[in-house]
Parts: structure tokens; C-alpha cells; sequence
């Protein structure tokens, strides 16, 4: 299964500087950080909206070395196991399930046993469910983001509202007047996932 790629994206103020994977943006969030201590450099996660910060120091050989290192391709709780014979696993983990006994009754009678029948309970619950939870997560994650570069910016509150109101017409109006590529990267984590890197040409 892919995975979605971690991206980062990098203001100076309220100006794009760089938008990318860890390893490319590494080396010119050091330099604008030695650039001046003046410069407000703000690094954010795009898939999460929040601030994040990450070990810039040694040489830019040394931090560069540091970020290149490609990331497992496997979640935290898979495991590096041989290959056994047999059908194969497909990705399934084994957890305990604490159930009261007349559901576990129930499970017993289902076609395909307690584990089939958990799992189609889980994907019917994820599809009837899904459209509202992810609506919400790239809700929160464009507020993380708005909040932390643009809580003081006119019609902040304004937007927050029509944000949450799933109101699009209103979110883009009452940001009109706001800084281009917050504006934009806003609008990316509210509508697009914000996993498309900015430009910042």
C-alpha cells in the first residue's frame, strides 16, 4: 500500500520559502536561520497543519546526511519477519477484542467466524463514516495551520467560523485580503489534503 508522503512547508513570515520532502527543505531552513536572527522561519507539517521543529545543527553535510536517510516503508507495528509457507498474512495484526458474551454469540453465527464478521463491521463503519471524519481531520489540520501563522491577520475569526460551517464560499472571502501563500496552503490543507507541494517561484 502507498503511503502518503510527509511534506513540509516553509515560511519566512508569512512568505513561502520552500515547500517539500524533509530532506529537501533541511538545508534552506538552516541557512535562512543562520541567514538572520530576525527572520520568523515557521516549518509545518502537511499533513498534520501543526508546527513542527527538527535538529538543525552541524555542518549543512551533517544535516543533510541526517534527513536523506529514506524512512521504513513499514507502519510502527509492522514487523521484519521470514516469509512462513502458507496463506498469506496481508497485513493482518493480531489484538485483543473484549466483547460481552452475546455479541460474542452473535459473532459466532456470522459467515466466516467472529474475525470476518469484525472486519466487515469495521469497513461498513468506515465507509458510512468516512466522508464526515475525514471532512473533520482537514478541518482541524487547516486550523492548526491558520492559527499558528495567521491568528492576528483580519477576519481570522470570521474564517475559523465558515471553516468549521463547511461554508468554502465564505472561508475564501473572509481570506481575501490575506497573504498569498497562506492563503493558498490554508486553502490546500482545508480542500486538498495540503500533501501538493507550493510553489514558491
Amino acid at each position: 500500500m502507498l503511503q502518503t508522503p510527509q511534506t513540509f512547508s516553509v515560511f519566512i513570515g508569512h512568505d513561502l520559502l520552500v515547500s517539500g520532502p524533509l530532506a529537501e527543505v533541511a538545508i534552506p531552513v538552516k541557512r535562512a536561520l543562520e541567514d538572520s536572527a530576525s527572520h520568523h522561519v515557521l516549518v509545518f507539517d502537511s499533513l498534520t497543519g501543526r508546527q513542527v521543529d527538527f535538529d538543525l545543527t552541524g555542518s549543512e553535510t551533517e544535516v543533510r546526511e541526517r534527513f536523506s536517510v529514506a524512512a521504513p516503508a513499514s507502519g510502527p507495528d509492522m514487523r521484519s519477519e521470514p516469509r512462513r509457507r502458507g496463506r498469506p498474512r496481508l497485513g493482518v495484526v493480531a489484538r485483543e477484542v473484549t466483547l460481552l458474551p452475546r455479541h460474542w454469540e452473535w459473532l459466532a453465527t456470522q459467515p466466516g467466524g467472529a474475525s470476518v464478521a469484525l472486519r466487515k463491521l469495521v469497513e461498513q463503519a468506515r465507509r458510512a463514516n468516512g466522508g464526515k471524519q475525514e471532512l473533520r481531520q482537514r478541518q482541524e489540520r487547516a486550523y492548526q495551520f491558520m492559527s499558528s501563522i495567521g491568528g492576528n491577520l483580519p477576519g481570522f475569526e470570521e474564517a475559523s467560523r465558515a471553516l468549521f460551517a463547511n461554508d468554502e464560499a465564505a472561508f475564501r472571502e473572509r481570506m481575501e485580503n490575506w497573504p498569498a501563500d497562506v492563503r493558498e496552503l490554508t486553502l490546500r490543507l482545508a480542500y486538498d489534503g495540503g500533501t501538493t507541494y507550493l510553489s514558491n517561484e
